[in-house]
């Protein structure tokens, strides 16, 4: 049975300082005031399916990701603990940098288009990724960062 917690969590300590003004870009209620660590884990049982949760650290699912890996499109569907549709992430086929397009809901038509995020660099020893609004088309400069790490 999975545990499921309502959104925000409980107030946890993270690594990081907390922003100084906090930008929505999916939603106002995906926001905290300071930062969260999450974790993805992998559903053992349904590797070929893709679906993955989210969970913060004292492993309360915020997230899942549900999606099939070997199907044509494939899309991965971004919902909240409760199975709720919040975005939906497909990969831009023929990019160098593993690029990743994110669309509201279940959509994937370009008027629905949140962002665009892509490797920072194609080799890297920690994972950084720049993500890109659509208000920036040049992406000289990407408008947030986002890194982790795979323990």
């Amino acid at each position: 049975m999975e545990h499921v917690q309502a959104y925000p969590p409980p107030a946890a300590p993270s690594a990081y300082p907390p922003l100084a003004t906090p930008v929505s870009v999916i939603g106002p209620q995906y926001c905290y005031p300071q930062p969260v660590d999450l974790a993805v884990v992998r559903k053992v049982l349904t590797i070929t399916e893709g679906n993955f949760a989210v969970t913060d650290i004292n492993g309360n699912i915020m997230f899942k990701i549900k999606g099939k890996f070997f199907s044509i499109h494939d899309r991965r569907l971004l919902t909240d603990a409760a199975g709720n549709p919040i975005c939906t992430l497909r990969p831009k086929i023929m990019t160098v940098h593993d690029r990743w397009q994110v669309f509201r809901g279940e959509s994937t038509e370009e008027k629905d288009l949140i962002f665009t995020v892509k490797r920072s660099s194609m080799i890297q020893l920690k994972t950084k990724l720049h993500v890109f609004l659509p208000t920036n088309p040049k992406e000289d400069v990407c408008d947030f960062r986002v890194e982790g790490s795979w323990l």
